[in-house]
């Protein structure tokens, strides 16, 4: 038999300054975003062009407020909300953890529509080129969940090379299951959205990319759902599914769904080119 790994003993804390602490959980987000909007940047500025690039970075506002809003609400709504009605002022105590991708996303989606409503951009064609930057901020995010030794994996044989003993998940060695969500929700679907995006038959159809993300999303994050232990809190749902599967249906629906609008819509041709572009 194997020598099973311990879990090490990270910090969640990166560094104090004063009264204030910098947390692994709070730096994941800020990168993440810093990064997607970045990448965003240089995606914007394919053929066809779907938006000038000053308009991406105003675009970061926007996406931190949907990503946070909706994040925070979706885990009140999704995961605990009788809690959190019962005390609603610890909705507000978002240093205490409680993030929902899936919340996140409804966020990040409602803030698309605003944003291409106010410049008039083609909602579809600009998710597209958003959606590609996503799964940096994804891996990060569930980096930090290992470094913060939470959202643990399900009993794994201990023979499994790298099943890990996590302090306060018992003596019983676990799946790393955040690191399985950073590998494939993160790296790997970013390495599909990234190849795709390179063609440019594909960035001619709004909303394929898109499509591509939310399906590809629920494909990675059902898979692992299989290794990740539930909530304590609300444990298997009838059927020995978890809440975070029965969130991916709707999305794996909607991803087929736009993908195939996307196939049969006219190509997309995107802004004229006498857009002014005034991002360096």
């Amino acid at each position: 038999m194997l020598p099973v790994l311990i879990f090490p003993q990270f910090d969640p804390v990166l560094v104090h300054l004063g009264p204030l602490a910098i947390r692994w959980y709070a730096l994941a987000y800020i990168v993440g975003i810093v990064l997607g909007v970045a990448l965003l940047r240089r995606l914007v500025r394919l053929v066809p062009r779907v938006a000038t690039v000053e308009q991406a970075d105003d675009f970061l506002g926007w996406v931190t407020l949907g990503v946070l809003l909706g994040g925070r609400l979706g885990y009140v709504l999704f995961y605990q909300p009788e809690v959190y009605l019962a005390h609603p002022l610890s909705i507000l105590e978002v240093w205490k953890g409680g993030m929902s991708f899936h919340g996140g996303a409804l966020g990040v989606i409602i803030a698309m529509a605003l944003f291409t409503r106010r410049y008039k951009l083609n909602f579809l064609a600009f998710a597209d080129r958003v959606t590609v930057a996503v799964p940096v901020g994804l891996a990060l995010g569930r980096i930090a969940n290992f470094i913060n030794g939470e959202l643990w994996g399900r009993e794994a044989p201990a023979t499994l090379p790298w099943a890990m003993i996590f302090p306060n998940a018992g003596p019983i060695p676990r799946h790393p299951s955040e690191l399985y969500e950073a590998l494939t929700e993160g790296l790997l679907l970013f390495i599909i959205m990234f190849v795709a995006s390179r063609r440019q038959s594909v960035r001619e159809q709004p909303g394929f990319l898109a499509g591509l993300f939310l399906a590809g999303y629920s494909c990675a994050r059902t898979f692992c759902e299989f290794f990740r232990e539930p909530d304590a809190f609300l444990g298997f749902l009838p059927g020995g599914v978890t809440m975070g599967q029965v969130l991916c249906m709707p999305m794996l629906l909607a991803g087929v769904a736009l993908m195939v609008h996307a196939s049969r819509s006219p190509v997309y041709t995107g802004l004229p080119a006498t857009t002014p572009d005034t991002g360096a």
